[in-house]
C-alpha cells in the first residue's frame, strides 16, 4: 500500500511519547501499511491517522498508574492498547480482542515491537474468566456507555478504576447509563478533556472507580 497520503508526525508527538517515540512511529507506519487490508483501519484513516488514533490514544497514557494491571477491552487494532503499552512500560496490559485476525496483528505487533508488558486475550470480555482483578480498563469507541460498562465493571477489583475514550456525547451517555452504573457499583462517572492546548483534536474520557462498599 502506498504510504504517499499518510499524516506527516506531529511535532507533539515526540514529547507526547518521550523516549517511546521509536516505536510508536515503527507501529504507526505497520498501521499505515497494513491496517486497510487487514480491516482495522479505514481507508481514509492515513491522512489523519496520527491525530486522531495516536495521539489521540496516547493522551490517556498518563493516567494511568505506575505498576498497574490494566485491560483495553475490545483492542481491535491496538488503539488505545498497544499505543499505551509502548508509552507506558512500567505498566502491565492485557488487550483483550475477541476476533482472530486481530489478535493475530495484535501479536504480530507485540513481538516486532519488544513489548514485554503485552498479554494478547483472544474472546469476548463477558468470557475473560480469571481476569476480574485489573487495576484499570479502557476501552475506545466501543460501544454505548451503558453497554460497556457490564464489559469492563467486573473485570475491575475493588476500587479499580474505568477510564473509557469516549465522543463527545460523553456527558448524555453518563446520565442514560446511571441505573447501570448503580447495579455495577460504579461510581463518580465524570467526563475529562485531554490534551486541550496541546493537540489538535482533544481527547474525552469517562472515568469512575468500581467499589463493593
Amino acid at each position: 500500500m502506498s504510504l504517499d497520503s499518510l499524516e506527516t508526525e506531529p511535532a507533539i508527538a515526540e514529547s507526547l511519547f518521550a523516549e517511546q517515540i521509536e516505536p510508536a512511529r515503527t507501529f504507526t507506519h505497520q498501521l499505515a501499511q497494513h491496517g486497510e487490508e487487514l480491516g482495522l483501519i479505514g481507508p481514509l484513516e492515513l491522512p489523519r491517522l496520527w491525530t486522531r488514533h495516536i495521539l489521540n490514544s496516547v493522551l490517556v497514557a498518563p493516567l494511568l498508574v505506575t505498576g498497574a494491571r490494566v485491560g483495553d477491552v475490545g483492542t481491535g487494532a491496538g488503539l488505545p492498547g498497544l499505543v499505551l503499552a509502548i508509552a507506558r512500560p512500567d505498566v502491565e496490559f492485557f488487550l483483550i480482542e475477541p476476533m482472530e485476525r486481530r489478535v493475530d496483528w495484535l501479536l504480530s505487533q507485540q513481538r516486532l515491537l519488544g513489548l514485554d508488558n503485552v498479554t494478547v486475550l483472544r474472546g469476548r470480555a463477558e468470557d475473560m474468566d480469571g481476569i476480574d482483578d485489573l487495576d484499570q480498563v479502557t476501552a475506545r469507541a466501543v460501544s454505548a456507555l451503558s453497554k460497556l460498562l457490564p464489559l469492563t465493571a467486573p473485570l475491575l477489583r475493588d476500587g479499580g478504576e474505568l477510564v473509557l475514550m469516549k465522543g463527545a456525547n460523553a456527558a448524555k451517555e453518563i446520565v442514560a447509563a446511571e441505573k447501570v452504573a448503580r447495579k455495577l457499583k460504579v461510581t463518580d462517572l465524570r467526563v475529562e478533556v485531554l490534551g486541550e492546548g496541546v493537540v489538535e483534536e482533544t481527547t474525552r474520557v469517562v472515568r469512575g472507580c468500581v467499589r463493593s462498599a
